[in-house]
């Protein structure tokens, strides 16, 4: 089995991951008659409510902004942002807080559900936000009982990696951007033997739903339904089906490489790969990768993405395909 795993995007000190369901939130404002306990302790000049859907397009700029700062691209797009306001058992209300400052301008950001996502804006960094986001999380996964919680940060921000490590967080994995840069048309190889290759069509969802949550069902740590998986491939706009690859037997899928593309990075992006058990080590993920390659590159892509991490043990497929590593980060846990 391979497959791509797309890390949370979090700038510097902006990220922790726990489940914080169980409390209302509460806006911390002047003069408020609030429990301390309930709500995010902001540094003056900034207030905070809870995020709607309608924030998806302030959220996405927000988000934009951080990546561009970091990587002078965008790998951000609203549809991803709106399925991770729609995970299962998100309350939106509890779940999120949106951060303004006076002029109104959104300046950071978080959501906590099995996972979270913290940004803030490089215009509004250094200023006690990201610190203040970090311990609101650690207390909410506590008032929920969680036992642990999870921080990404990449590595070449060694600041943030320091004050996690003071703050108790241990190193747990590794994720690693890897990259294919296609000058010229990349040519599949040949199918192993009884397997057939063709892009992903209407009706193949269920299948493919299957087919990966088996796959995945080796590392991750919860299966998801077909309706969350779904918010996140082939129901959000980014979904790209003509460049997503299918591998079959007969008419039995064994295998799945499903693609989105991003307008505003400019490239290709494969969310997920995976290869039923009893057809690994034949060659089946590579084909579908160059596959997924050669069908970017005949829309104009000239460079695919994929993320993965360390607990796959994939990152020597993707090295031998071609790819090379652009980035990484690293997921702190700390024991609560």
């Amino acid at each position: 089995m391979t497959y791509a795993v797309r890390p949370l995007n979090l700038p510097g000190l902006d990220g922790t991951l726990s489940r914080c369901r169980t409390s209302p939130w509460q806006v911390h404002q002047p003069g408020s008659a609030l429990m301390p306990d309930l709500m995010p302790l902001l540094p003056p000049g900034y207030e905070g409510r809870p995020a709607t859907a309608d924030d998806v397009a302030a959220i996405h700029g927000l988000i934009a902004a951080c990546e561009r700062e970091r990587n002078g691209r965008v790998h951000a797009d609203p549809g991803g942002i709106a399925a991770d306001l729609g995970r299962p058992g998100m309350v939106m209300e509890s779940d999120t807080v949106l951060i303004h400052d006076q002029a109104g301008h959104v300046a950071a950001w978080a959501w906590v559900n099995r996972r979270s996502e913290v940004d803030v804006h490089p215009e509004h960094r250094g200023r006690g936000l990201g610190a203040a986001l970090l311990e609101w999380a650690e207390r909410r996964a506590r008032q929920a009982g969680d036992e642990r919680i999870v921080q990404t940060v990449p590595d070449d921000d060694v600041h943030a990696g320091a004050l996690l490590c003071s703050r108790g967080y241990e190193r747990l994995v590794t994720s690693w951007l890897l990259e294919f840069v296609m000058s010229d048309e990349p040519m599949p190889p040949e199918p192993p033997t009884g397997i057939t290759v063709r892009p992903f069509r209407q009706g193949d969802e269920h299948d493919a739903h299957v087919l990966i949550e088996d796959a995945f069902d080796e590392w991750q740590p919860r299966r998801k339904s077909y309706e969350e998986w779904a918010q996140h491939t082939v129901e959000r706009p980014a979904f790209a089906p003509t460049m997503s690859a299918l591998a079959f037997v007969g008419d039995h899928m064994v295998g799945a490489a499903m693609s989105l593309d991003l307008p505003e990075a400019g490239e290709g992006y494969i969310e997920q790969v995976a290869v039923h058990r009893d057809h690994r080590n034949r060659g089946v993920a590579r084909l579908l990768l160059i596959h997924a390659f050669r069908a970017f590159h005949r829309q104009g892509r000239r460079t695919c993405t994929l993320w993965t991490h360390s607990d796959t043990d994939a990152l020597a497929l993707y090295l031998h395909v071609g790819m090379e590593i652009g980035r990484s980060s690293t997921v702190f846990r700390k024991e609560l």
